[in-house]
């Protein structure tokens, strides 16, 4: 099959691409890296990807920016970084893949553990991966043509210690290898409307 990754070039990313790569053809975008540039945050940029293409099985998105900070001194403009990247960055990928994709084709999106487990200096964090969980819970009951759309919902990567690490004391972090076999069950699989926890 042949599947998109976005945020090839990142921790996640480079995991999946490595997974996936054993049994698909991997097309790699990303914003500034990867055989084809993309902004998830521009509507009309994520078009034209698929545009490039062409028919697809798969998208995996594995890119969005977050802000941490603390919540007395966030500004509305610091908190929107999250919601228009990593939340309606997805939001544009899903929308347009379901028209993109090939008949039977899956989109795989990602959020992240501090939706269910906030931290401090992570409320950006956490109204965005939940809302990203509820749009593919949402989502998944109108799908069309057998295409499928599920969650990565994954903890702290171990290899993403020495960036995020002051921010998760106390938590199990978990490898890239073992994140990316969540994204397989949902490229490989047939369930749909899924969220699947790597904690």
């Amino acid at each position: 099959m042949k599947i998109i990754v976005i945020g090839a070039s990142g921790t996640i990313g480079k995991a999946v691409v490595e997974e996936l790569g054993q049994r698909h053809d991997i097309v790699t975008a990303g914003r500034n890296s990867g055989q084809y540039q993309v902004r998830i945050e521009d509507s009309s940029s994520v078009a034209a990807l698929f545009e490039r293409t062409g028919p697809v099985d798969g998208v995996v998105v594995a890119a969005g920016d977050l802000h941490f900070g603390t919540l007395a001194d966030m500004t509305p403009e610091q908190f929107r970084i999250g919601l228009d990247s990593k939340l309606m960055g997805q939001v544009h990928v899903a929308l347009a893949a379901q028209h993109a994709l090939k008949d039977g084709g899956s989109i795989t999106l990602t959020s992240g553990i501090v939706g269910h487990q906030p931290i401090r200096h992570g409320v950006n964090a956490s109204t965005v991966n939940l809302a990203v969980e509820g749009f593919v819970r949402g989502a998944a009951i109108e799908m069309t043509r057998g295409v499928r759309i599920n969650l990565v919902d994954p903890t702290l990567l171990t290899e993403s210690l020495p960036q995020y690490g002051e921010y998760f004391h106390g938590f199990e972090t978990a490898e890239g290898r073992r994140v990316a076999l969540a994204y397989a069950r949902s490229v490989d699989g047939a369930e749909n409307g899924r969220t699947y926890r790597v904690w």
